[in-house]
């Protein structure tokens, strides 16, 4: 039998039951005669029949919204909840004693609240603030009071958060270089549904975003057989959200986690929502070589610019240089001197002379 007949049976048992007791009341006496079963009896059926209807709303609904919620849950976060909830059972064993001992109703109500309130607030409190109390336990060799030194903790239990990443910085490549490098400490999650829009964009039957997805793909194998710290997909989802971005917004303020990405508008979403983002565009243009007035370089003039007489070139790092009266140098390799260096939302651009 599946989950949804025992329900209904269980509810036509429990209600039938309750439109007994109820039809006892009405007929004002439980013994069963002729009289009193005109009233016990229909009251009964009726009440079977709200339990079979109303049964799997009152129990499949919120033990499926339990079991999705647990399920996106982290280990941490269940660990820290449990321990937050008995902290505050326990306080309230405390409180309750003195609160007992007030007038009725007072006496009979208040220590109940106090249980369900600082049950609530030790949950709520040890969850928000799990990475903060869980660290002063993973400080390897920490000494305790005595000279007693803690164990090692394992290498990735060090970590106190996570990275997640997007498709579009998947697909851009880099985050690649970058976790091979050592930069990244933190292990790199890449959810389920974001491994499922990729594979999409992988089939997808235009050709170039097919390609698109097939270097994701690629570059996620790389990630996984190079990277310094461990790259896993993850089976998280937020399920009450559709949208990939909002999904992924979602999952990151429920894990208190950042999210790598290079997607403008997911960086002004999450932002607004109190998620740390961290822009592989923004770390490009940080670590660009650092040019000055006056300095002068080689550069190859490969298009005209916007404005009359201007030419463009780009340095190895792909940063624009405009050349005033560098369009007749076209195809040309030519010494230019610097003259300005503009930061925009877009990057670096620099201003250049020709050097007579």
């Amino acid at each position: 039998m599946n989950a949804k007949l025992v329900s209904r049976i269980l509810g036509f048992i429990i209600f039938a039951i309750i439109g007994w007791l109820i039809g006892t009341i009405w007929a004002g006496s439980a013994q069963l005669n002729a009289d009193t079963l005109t009233k016990i009896l229909p009251l009964s059926i009726v009440g079977g029949i709200i339990g079979i209807i109303v049964a799997p709303w009152v129990v499949l609904r919120p033990a499926a919204w339990i079991r999705h919620t647990v399920r996106d849950l982290t280990v941490s976060q269940i660990l820290a909840g449990t321990i937050g909830l008995v902290i505050g059972l326990l306080i309230a064993a405390l409180v309750s004693i003195p609160l007992s001992s007030l007038p009725y109703p007072f006496g009979d109500i208040l220590p109940t609240l106090a249980a369900l309130f600082l049950g609530y607030l030790g949950i709520t409190v040890m969850i928000m603030r799990q990475q903060d109390i869980f660290a002063l336990f993973r400080r390897r060799g920490e000494i305790l009071p005595g000279g007693t030194a803690l164990a090692p903790v394992e290498e990735a239990e060090r970590h106190d958060t996570m990275l997640l990443l997007d498709t579009s910085v998947i697909i851009d490549g880099r985050i690649a270089d970058i976790v091979t490098t050592g930069f990244v400490r933190d292990p790199v999650w890449i959810p389920r549904f974001v491994l499922n829009e990729l594979q999409y964009v992988a089939d997808s039957p235009d050709a170039l975003r097919r390609n698109r997805g097939r270097r994701g793909l690629e570059m996620l194998n790389r990630m996984q057989k190079e990277s310094l710290v461990p790259v896993k997909i993850v089976d998280m989802d937020v399920e009450s959200v559709r949208q990939v971005d909002a999904k992924l917004v979602q999952l990151a303020r429920q894990l208190g986690c950042p999210i790598i990405t290079n997607d403008y508008n997911l960086n002004r979403v999450a932002g607004l929502q109190g998620v740390t983002v961290l822009n592989i565009n923004e770390l490009s243009n940080a670590v660009k070589s650092v040019v000055l007035p006056g300095e002068a370089m080689t550069l190859r003039v490969i298009q005209e610019g916007k404005e009359i007489g201007q030419g463009v070139g780009y340095l190895d790092d792909g940063t624009m240089v405009v050349v005033e009266g560098g369009r007749q140098y076209l195809d040309k390799e030519i010494e230019v001197s610097v003259t300005k260096v503009l930061q925009t939302n877009a990057g670096r651009m620099i201003f250049a002379a020709p050097v007579r």
